[in-house]
C-alpha cells in the first residue's frame, strides 16, 4: 500500500462535491445547515441547487426537527453542522423525532475529534459517536478519506433510515485507490500481522498506517483494521482477525468511553474475551492548540502511537 501521506486534501470539500453529486442525481435531496455552511461546505450545494438549500440560522434543535418534517413526507434531508452541535444539542429530536419513527435522515457531524484545532474543548465533539450509536435505528459511519467520504454519501442517499456521518475539520491524505467500493456491512484489513490487531477508523487511520510503518522496520508485525461503520459493527472480520493476534487495540479521535473502542470490548467481551487496550480521549475535555499538536498530545500521532504500541506489545510479551 503506498500512500503518501503529506499530501493532504479538504474531507468537508470532498463532502460538499459528494452533496452536489447525490443532490443532481436525486431531486428529493435536500441539504440543511445550521449557519456553518462555509466551514461544513455545504456551501457547495447551496451555490448548485439553492431552492433545495435550507439555512437553519443557529439553531440545531430547529434544523433537525425540520428534517424530520421533510423526510415524512418523502425528501432526502442531510442535515450538517459542527458534530459537537449536531448531537448535542439536538440530541432529542434525534431521539424523538427521528430515530423513533425511523425516519430518513442523514445527520452530518463535521470537526469531529480534537483536530477541530483552536476553536478549543467547547467545539471538539469527544462524545458524538458515543450519543448517536446508543439510539436505537441509527447506523454510525465515519470515513477514513476523501473518496470513502464521498462513497458513503452516495450510500446515505441510496439507503434508508437515519445515519450519522462523521468527518474532521482537518485534512486527510488518500488512502484508497479510485476504484473503492464502500461497504456498508464490511470492515477492511488494510494490513496483515501477527503481534497486534489495530482496530480504527477516520482520520486516525492514516496515523496508525504510518505507526505500522515505523514498527515493521523495528520487526513487529501490525495487523489494521479499518472500520468505518461504527454501528452496526462488523463483527465477524474483527473476531476472525482478533483470533489471529495476542491482543487488540482501538484508536480513535474520540472518548475512549462510548465510541469505537468500547463497541469493539463489547463485541470481544462476549464472544472471544482478550486484552483490548483503548487509546483516544481518556475521559476528558479538549483544549486549544494546532490539531496536529492536539493528535501528538492526546497520544494520536503517529509518532506517540507507535511507541505506545510497541511499548504494549513488548510489556504482553513480557506477561506472557
Amino acid at each position: 500500500m503506498q500512500i503518501n501521506f503529506n499530501d493532504r486534501k479538504s474531507i468537508r470539500s470532498a463532502l460538499g462535491k459528494a452533496l452536489v453529486e447525490v443532490g443532481k442525481s436525486n431531486p428529493n435531496v435536500v441539504v440543511l445547515d445550521a449557519d456553518l455552511a462555509c466551514s461544513t461546505q455545504t456551501q457547495l450545494f447551496k451555490k448548485e441547487i439553492p431552492e433545495r438549500f435550507f439555512d437553519m440560522g443557529i439553531s440545531e434543535q430547529d434544523m433537525l426537527a425540520t428534517a424530520a418534517g421533510l423526510a415524512s413526507v418523502g425528501k432526502v434531508p442531510f442535515a450538517a453542522s459542527f458534530a459537537v452541535f449536531a448531537t448535542g444539542r439536538a440530541y432529542d429530536q434525534i431521539r424523538n423525532s427521528i430515530c423513533y419513527p425511523e425516519f430518513n435522515v442523514k445527520i452530518i457531524g463535521t470537526h469531529g475529534g480534537v483536530t477541530v484545532g483552536e476553536d478549543g474543548a467547547s467545539h471538539q465533539a469527544l462524545e458524538d459517536i458515543s450519543l448517536m450509536r446508543g439510539l436505537p435505528n441509527m447506523s454510525v459511519i465515519v470515513p477514513a478519506d476523501c473518496r470513502e467520504c464521498r462513497e458513503v454519501i452516495k450510500f446515505a442517499a441510496e439507503n434508508y433510515g437515519p445515519m450519522y456521518i462523521r468527518i474532521p475539520r482537518s485534512n486527510v491524505c488518500d488512502i484508497f485507490a479510485d476504484d473503492y467500493e464502500f461497504d456498508f456491512c464490511k470492515a477492511r484489513v488494510l494490513r496483515e500481522g501477527t503481534d497486534v490487531t489495530v482496530v480504527t477508523n477516520g482520520e486516525t487511520l492514516a496515523e496508525v498506517l504510518q505507526a505500522a510503518m515505523i514498527l515493521e522496520k523495528e520487526g513487529y508485525s501490525i495487523q489494521v483494521i479499518h472500520v468505518p461503520v461504527v454501528k452496526p459493527l462488523d463483527d465477524a472480520t474483527i473476531i476472525e482477525k482478533a483470533k489471529q493476534t495476542k491482543f487488540v487495540i482501538t484508536v480513535e479521535n474520540h472518548s475512549i468511553i462510548g465510541g469505537l473502542g468500547s463497541a469493539v470490548c463489547e463485541l470481544l467481551s462476549y464472544y472471544y474475551p482478550m486484552p483490548v487496550i483503548r487509546i483516544g480521549v481518556n475521559d476528558t475535555f479538549g483544549q486549544s492548540g494546532k490539531s496536529e499538536e492536539l493528535l501528538d498530545y492526546y497520544g494520536l500521532s503517529a509518532e506517540k502511537l507507535s511507541k505506545n504500541i510497541k511499548k504494549q506489545i513488548d510489556r504482553y510479551r513480557l506477561v506472557k
